[in-house]
């Protein structure tokens, strides 16, 4: 709900802002806890974990045995304020952590059961298990009429993959109560993992922090070496007296070098904060070592970075791989600042008025405002290909067509004629004026190219290409 009328309801509301680094830090005395009751524990994100039922549930008596033992135990856990816990206990992952936000046990084989009947929007409530443009595919299903997972679960696979993104896949699987990553099989080089003696020992959060982000650069640079990223790490801190502090995170997506440091911040400042508490132990001395293990890596081409910094608020290009940012940086220092320019959107009727170029590491301003009125600009979609070749377009009697001053053309046009190649016309549309004596049409040629027309000044050219 939104913040006014939770407050109307509840007036001493105390509203806090995100923090990922405070959540993280208070929630390492929960994690802590529950791994002192089931050892094998995996970290999804702060205030999630994961926990293997299968072993632990014969040991204490049963699946909702254990549920009810760990809420308990979380109960306990030395949090400022106390904490209440939720679990849930189902066959898969996904279902779980729904189950979980009631308080449900999903009966074994039952997933796709439980599921058919939930709004297709719980697709998105866990970011920590869904990839990029989750929310996009949940507002098209809403679009097509489809409002729950069990109408989604029914769409033949084949359909999903032909007509959707390649993580409505995984969500359709998911929706249909079916892992939605498989686990890797990929064996795990013995040399990837990175390990650090420290000296002087670290006993200070910031110190840890920084050390934390030189090793999670040191790892990726050998993931990148072998051509694989990781999705499970494993981060081992060890003190001077053998005390050994570990924890697993997983998460949907492969891991990033700033996302691995955030994950090692996380944890050594909830540990070194000193309130592990429930069964978890503060740090008996400054810790001499520490390593980041993979534990799950897959194919580097699930790990995507944007070309263009688009959306980023500060400087362009914020939104490159660390490898692009530094080969770009590289050759301003070789060329010049102006030599390395990146797209952004701007305003504009044509296509090519709609993106600027600006030089790499400037803000990203654009000369024209994209949001504001642009009467006659063109509708989408934008051509895929940009450019400026002369053609000429011909009607039945070989004559050139021009536009009217009414905006029509002077005749239907057959033919187009691309220097010494001439393709005939199956389908046009158009002219769309935009100015005076200008205008544009589309065309289907015989060889299946789409083009984008523009008259100007009696000529015409093809200003934009359709793949």
């Amino acid at each position: 709900m939104r913040k006014r009328q939770a407050q109307s309801l509840c007036p001493r509301l105390a509203v806090y802002d995100a923090d990922e680094s405070r959540d993280g830090r208070l929630f390492e005395p929960v994690v802590a806890a529950v791994t002192s009751t089931v050892p094998m524990t995996e970290v999804l994100r702060p205030g999630l974990l994961v926990v293997a039922a299968d072993r632990a549930a014969r040991f204490f008596g049963g699946e909702v045995a254990l549920s009810e033992r760990l809420v308990d135990v979380v109960a306990g856990a030395s949090v400022p304020g106390g904490v209440t816990a939720r679990a849930g206990v189902a066959d898969e992952l996904f279902t779980a952590v729904l189950a979980a936000r009631s308080g449900q046990t999903v009966p074994p084989g039952s997933d796709a059961q439980y599921l058919s009947r939930r709004p297709v929007a719980d697709l998105r409530v866990e970011s920590a298990l869904s990839g990029p443009g989750r929310d996009d595919l949940v507002d098209l299903l809403w679009r097509l009429g489809i409002r729950t997972l069990g109408a989604f679960a029914d769409l033949d696979p084949a359909d999903v993959a032909a007509r959707f993104s390649a993580d409505a896949i995984t969500a359709h699987r998911l929706a249909r109560g079916l892992p939605g990553r498989r686990p890797s099989r990929a064996p795990i080089p013995t040399d990837l993992q990175v390990e650090h003696e420290c000296d002087p020992p670290v006993d200070r959060i910031d110190a840890a922090a920084f050390l934390g982000r030189r090793l999670a650069q040191e790892l990726h640079e050998r993931l990148a070496s072998a051509a694989l990223a990781c999705t499970r790490l494993t981060v081992h801190a060890i003190t001077e007296r053998g005390q050994r502090h570990s924890r697993t995170w997983r998460c949907a997506e492969p891991l990033t070098p700033e996302a691995t440091a955030d994950r090692v911040r996380w944890q050594l400042e909830g540990w070194l904060t000193g309130r592990a508490g429930s069964g978890g132990e503060a740090p008996d001395s400054p810790i001499v070592r520490l390593s980041l293990e993979p534990v799950e890596v897959v194919d580097p081409g699930a790990l995507q970075h944007a070309l263009s910094g688009a959306g980023l608020p500060a400087d362009v290009g914020g939104g490159l791989g660390d490898s692009a940012r530094r080969a770009l940086v590289r050759v301003q220092g070789l060329l010049g600042g102006e030599a390395v320019r990146v797209p952004v959107g701007s305003g504009g009727r044509g296509p090519a008025e709609q993106v600027a170029l600006v030089a790499f590491g400037d803000a990203a301003r654009p000369p024209r405002d994209p949001a504001a009125a642009w009467p006659d600009r063109l509708a989408r979609p934008s051509p895929t290909l940009l450019t400026q070749t002369g053609a000429e377009v011909l009607g039945a009697d070989d004559r050139l067509v021009s536009v009217t001053a009414r905006g029509a053309f002077s005749a239907e046009p057959t033919t187009v004629k691309l220097g010494p190649r001439v393709c005939r016309v199956r389908w046009w549309a158009g002219p769309w004026p935009f100015g005076a004596g200008a205008a544009r049409a589309q065309v289907l040629l015989d060889d299946s190219r789409a083009l984008l027309l523009c008259y100007r000044e009696s000529n015409w050219t093809v200003e934009g290409i359709y793949e």
